[in-house]
């Protein structure tokens, strides 16, 4: 690819994210997610992500996004995991493999380390091996095996999480 950058997202990257969303829903089973999403729901999930201070990235290839990433609250509200966060990176069918999750994912961790967080999560198809891959080249260990929470195209699936510390465990907390 030429031109390769990661930069925030605005909403003008939208349309794009969304096609990149649908496609993974469409095809996959990388998000369980059963139909097409909307503009208007990307939309809503970009203002509220940003406007709680969390960043949604774009990775742009010849001045086209071919990815993003993201991540936000891990359980909710509750205190007591508010130095955990849940990530999610998605990239175009035809960019797969070539390091763009990587550069996303790479420019995600500083940001959610500039904001005190202290572990990232992630949640893999258990039969997403290449996904598995990605993780654990990032630095991601599983650490729960969920059998078959999930059901799409006619089967069971099975969930893995996966976390990859963003400071030395057992590190102090922040002040």
């Amino acid at each position: 690819m030429d031109s390769e950058t990661v930069r925030p997202a605005t909403k003008e990257d939208l349309p794009a994210l969304l096609d990149i969303y649908n496609d993974v829903i469409a095809t996959s089973t990388a998000v369980h997610a059963l139909a097409p999403t909307t503009l208007t729901e990307r939309t809503n999930w970009f203002d509220a992500r940003t406007s709680a201070g969390y960043p949604v990235l774009v990775a742009m290839g010849n001045d086209d996004v071919i990815g993003f990433a993201t991540f936000g609250e891990f359980r909710g509200t509750w205190p007591g995991y508010r130095y955990s966060v849940e990530h999610t990176v998605h990239v175009r069918r035809d960019q797969r493999g070539m390091g763009v999750g990587s550069r996303l994912m790479h420019a995600l961790f500083p940001i959610a380390a500039g904001m005190n967080r202290h572990v990232m999560i992630g949640a893999v198809d258990a039969e997403n091996a290449s996904s598995r891959r990605f993780h654990a080249r990032l630095g991601f260990d599983p650490v729960a095996h969920f059998r078959e929470v999930g059901h799409k195209f006619g089967r069971w699936l099975d969930l893995i999480s996966v976390q990859c510390f963003l400071d030395p465990p057992g590190a102090a907390l922040p002040d």
